[in-house]
């Protein structure tokens, strides 16, 4: 079997005393991830994931980098796999608006027109080093009447090309002053029709859906417990963990026990550790970071990466950079077991029935 030269550098890294670690700047490619791969030097390569399951190619207003530079953003890390995540709702296409937030009042509506860019781009443009998966983000959840159809209408334009739904907006407080609807109980019953075709096809869904907020941190919870409760058989990726900006007071044990219970209630839930607000109100808190570590370690095979960055056109590489770095700073305290899982991919290869395998932790 031929080596790729970071590997030989690995290698040697391990045998000789005082070896430069100048392979933290450098990454795997993706034919590395096969089996009989060189095993991962946690010492000498990055602890950022190989994965970002969340990562949103088109933003709010649809003027974005280029789907190119931001497939270059990807080769400048230890990202090689990643979710193309378009953003379902958007801001009117003649609107002068282009951060919701500064524009209340302005409708944020659901919307085809992200996930066609990206469906084209990814016709046009797919790489050979890096994995790309597609998703859908049109679904508007407060009113699922015509995501079948919908669906149907992708399959014909872009067979086989899509394979995930998300994310998508159960309950998203930040939206509130821009028209979002949240879901109600009643809504959540007529999903019906589409998550069977979803499990059908084996695709997941990520549901972004805020657990509470600083006045109430379980408001929301309830309807997130019907979602899990009427679609068991569903892949379902909680986003961010439940958290949003409007929570960023609650105690980590209450946190971790809310989401324990989900997970031990509901065996293909699984939790997506994307955006900043995880690392920046929780992970980093005092005493918190050993009881995430240990959540983690313990749930290891039921969370996936994702930065969350958005590809707004002003954006540029040292963000994506920074949100990688940020989201994954927790990797480094993880046992070997829950990094190869959670960093290194494992779990993302088994939930897309991959046929890539996350390299062997290197033995101390």
């Amino acid at each position: 079997m031929s080596c790729h030269p970071l590997m030989v550098t690995v290698a040697l890294c391990s045998l000789l005393v005082g070896c430069a670690h100048d392979s933290k700047s450098e990454s795997r490619p993706l034919a590395s991830f096969k089996a009989g791969a060189a095993c991962y030097d946690r010492a000498n390569e990055p602890y950022t994931a190989v994965v970002d399951s969340h990562l949103h190619y088109r933003p709010f207003d649809g003027r974005a980098i280029p789907f190119q530079q931001v497939n270059d953003f990807l080769r400048q890390t230890s990202v090689r796999f990643a979710n193309v995540y378009g953003i379902g709702q958007m801001l009117p296409a003649n609107s002068s608006c282009s951060n919701y937030l500064k524009c209340p009042g302005t409708p944020v509506s659901p919307t085809t027109r992200n996930d066609f860019v990206n469906a084209a781009n990814m016709l046009e443009h797919a790489p050979d080093d890096l994995h790309l998966t597609l998703s859908m983000t049109f679904t508007d959840l407060a009113n699922p009447q015509s995501t079948l159809a919908i669906m149907a209408l992708y399959e014909k334009e872009y067979p086989d090309m899509f394979r995930w739904m998300g994310e998508v907006n159960l309950v998203k407080q930040a939206q509130f002053a821009n028209r979002h609807e949240p879901a109600t109980p009643q809504d959540i019953r007529q999903w019906a029709g589409f998550m069977n075709e979803l499990e059908v096809r084996g695709y997941p869904i990520t549901i972004h859906s805020d657990l509470g907020n600083n006045s109430d941190p379980r408001l929301y919870v309830p309807l997130m417990e019907q979602v899990l409760s009427l679609y068991p058989n569903n892949k379902i990726i909680w986003a961010h963990m439940g958290m949003s900006y409007e929570l960023t007071n609650m105690k980590a044990e209450h946190h971790i026990a809310i989401l324990s219970a989900m997970l031990d209630k509901y065996p293909n839930l699984m939790l997506d550790a994307s955006w900043r607000i995880l690392d920046d109100y929780y992970f980093s808190q005092w005493g918190n970071q050993e009881k995430y570590v240990a959540f983690f370690n313990q749930y290891s095979k039921r969370i996936l990466p994702g930065s969350d960055f958005v590809a707004f056109r002003n954006n540029r590489f040292a963000v994506y950079q920074e949100e990688l770095r940020v989201t994954g700073r927790i990797h480094q305290f993880l046992s070997d077991e829950a990094f190869r899982n959670i960093a290194l991919g494992q779990n993302y290869f088994d939930l897309l029935k991959l046929e890539y395998v996350a390299p062997e932790v290197c033995s101390s």
